[in-house]
């Protein structure tokens, strides 16, 4: 993955990491609290007994933007819930072109492992920062071990994460520009706390698969028709049904299963 086209962010070196005793590692680390786990639905789904067992494994962590929280092939060691921040799951050709496959907000997880050693099969890249809460792969998979409800929950999520990839593998097929600039919009926006949008034009070209120029033509047009608003490095939408009726199908299909999920978590 080329991190300079997500911000060109790089780790601390290790001289920047102070040494530290147990006791000021275990100070410094943020609290996690019932309240601010609400902020992820799946973590907010699970009955409240089951939830503080984890609080002594969950672990609240920055997620900045442009950060790789896995690539292709690596092995998965945290799952993510996301609370505030983005993530996009990307797949990248030998060349270095990116598509993006599918993507997270405060609605799902990423990374989920069941199995020891399992390889990551995409890579997954913070679009828009915030914060999320983490979970070794390990304690999922003796939760899986163990049966009950994190295991259903997160199988429930799976499967509407499936659907989301088969749907945008068949609008990147047949869909127009402008009904996948819609849903790549309206995906950020179930996932963000305003109708505006920080993002450009070349991020949204690279996450799409097509060319700026295209994106440039297709924004104009909805920019045209009311539908958004559009400032150099950050988009306002104006009509939010208007661009789901522009979406069609190439939206509705994958958000009536996440809406189903949240149903079955409701009763």
């Amino acid at each position: 993955m080329n991190n300079t086209q997500f911000g060109g962010l790089t780790q601390k070196s290790k001289n920047q990491i102070p040494a530290t005793s147990e006791a000021t590692k275990s100070a410094s680390k943020p609290v996690v609290s019932y309240s601010g786990t609400q902020q992820n639905e799946l973590l907010a789904a699970l009955p409240r007994t089951d939830l503080e067992d984890m609080f002594d494994h969950l672990e609240l962590v920055p997620m900045p933007f442009g950060k790789e929280l896995f690539e292709y092939g690596s092995k998965l060691e945290y799952v993510y819930f996301p609370t505030t921040a983005i993530v996009s799951l990307l797949y990248v050709m030998e060349d270095g072109a990116t598509t993006e496959i599918a993507v997270v907000g405060h609605e799902g997880a990423v990374g989920v492992s069941l199995f020891m050693g399992e390889r990551a099969t995409c890579s997954a890249v913070v679009q828009s920062a915030g914060y999320g809460y983490r979970l070794k792969t390990q304690y999922l998979r003796d939760a899986f071990n163990r049966g009950g409800a994190l295991p259903q929950l997160l199988m429930r999520y799976t499967n509407a994460l499936f659907a989301q990839m088969a749907q945008n593998a068949v609008g990147g097929r047949h869909s127009s520009i402008e009904q996948k600039l819609c849903r790549w919009l309206l995906d950020r926006l179930d996932r963000s706390a305003s109708n505006e949008l920080k993002v450009t034009q070349e991020l949204i070209s690279i996450m799409l698969g097509v060319r700026r120029e295209s994106i440039t033509a297709a924004a104009g047009k909805l920019q045209d028709e009311g539908l958004i608003q559009y400032r150099r490095g950050n988009i306002t939408v104006l009509d939010r049904a208007g661009l789901e009726d522009y979406a069609g199908e190439c939206y509705k299909v994958a958000k009536s299963e996440y809406d189903r999920l949240l149903m079955d978590v409701a009763r």
